[in-house]
């Protein structure tokens, strides 16, 4: 695939109220992420609960996405482990039942060196014919993807892009300011909050959790960044995010969404709903944004 630009969402999974999927409301967000006009899905990353997802219900979830999209959109399947076996198992299955590229996690909890990560992504590329994106998510597995790591990653065929996930605009920047990529590698932003600023220093696109509520809203903001930065609902944006990630993702987003009748009230332990307070104050900001905006909330 040639990577894709623009706003890919990180997809949800939907789930009744003891944890098992809602295969048919997976259908539906994806059909309305398809109408909506994103360019992308992430199907079981981060926001997907990837963590509680079993092998079999994680390579059904990326099959059903392939059946439904029909090539309308790109699907990334989640497939990173911190075992590289793992990894490229899932990758394997992954590319077998149609997505276009898989995303790949920095190994988490055994905290690989950079040498690791750069033998532990090569190895994946080299073992499965299938385009990757990396995925440096510092906080939340303990160790950064350095820039240097990753232009030397670059250069690796079939490795196409990165999703940074730092929240720092100077690291982006830096990022971004780095010699040696491969011409035609692609950055993505990884935080709504900081992801216009990064398509103004040359970011390539976002992978999005408020597209799971505002899809269109969404691309139709990244698609013009300069006039959308100090619109009327600037502010109204700016607060529902404040609220979106006051807690881990996907706690939050999967509120909102099980509050606008868009989802049932499924989440897997440990994960828990949003204490009443804070699911209070996000609905009320998501309304605020979404009344200004179009989208059905």
């Amino acid at each position: 695939m040639t990577a894709v630009q623009g706003v890919v969402t990180a997809i949800v999974t939907p789930m009744m109220e003891d944890g098992a999927i809602d295969i048919d409301t997976f259908r539906e967000l994806v059909n309305w992420q398809v109408a909506c006009g994103v360019r992308g899905i992430v199907i079981a990353g981060t926001t997907g609960e990837v963590s509680t997802l079993g092998h079999e219900e994680h390579i059904a979830l990326v099959e059903e996405a392939v059946r439904i999209t029909k090539g309308r959109l790109s699907i990334i399947a989640g497939a990173g482990s911190n075992s590289t076996q793992e990894a490229i198992e899932l990758t394997r299955h992954a590319k077998a039942v149609g997505a276009d590229a898989s995303l790949q996690v920095v190994p988490y909890y055994n905290k690989p060196t950079q040498d690791g990560l750069y033998q532990h992504f090569r190895m994946i590329a080299e073992e499965v014919d299938l385009d990757m994106v990396l995925y440096n998510v510092p906080l939340r597995v303990g160790t950064k993807l350095n820039p240097d790591t990753t232009a030397r990653l670059s250069r690796v065929p079939g490795i196409v892009g990165v999703k940074d996930t730092e929240a720092s605009m100077l690291s982006m920047y830096r990022l971004l300011r780095w010699h040696g990529f491969r011409e035609g590698f692609v950055v993505y932003s990884g935080d709504d909050i900081t992801s216009h600023g990064a398509v103004l220093m040359g970011a390539h696109g976002v992978v999005s959790v408020e597209s799971n509520l505002t899809p269109t809203q969404t691309w139709r903001r990244h698609a013009n960044v300069e006039g959308a930065l100090g619109s009327e609902d600037e502010c109204a944006r700016d607060k529902m995010l404040s609220c979106m990630f006051k807690l881990a993702n996907p706690m939050p987003i999967k509120h909102a969404l099980h509050k606008a009748g868009q989802l049932r009230g499924g989440i897997r332990s440990p994960l828990t709903w949003l204490p009443c307070t804070l699911g209070a104050e996000l609905c009320s900001a998501a309304r605020g944004y979404a009344s200004g905006v179009g989208d059905g909330i």
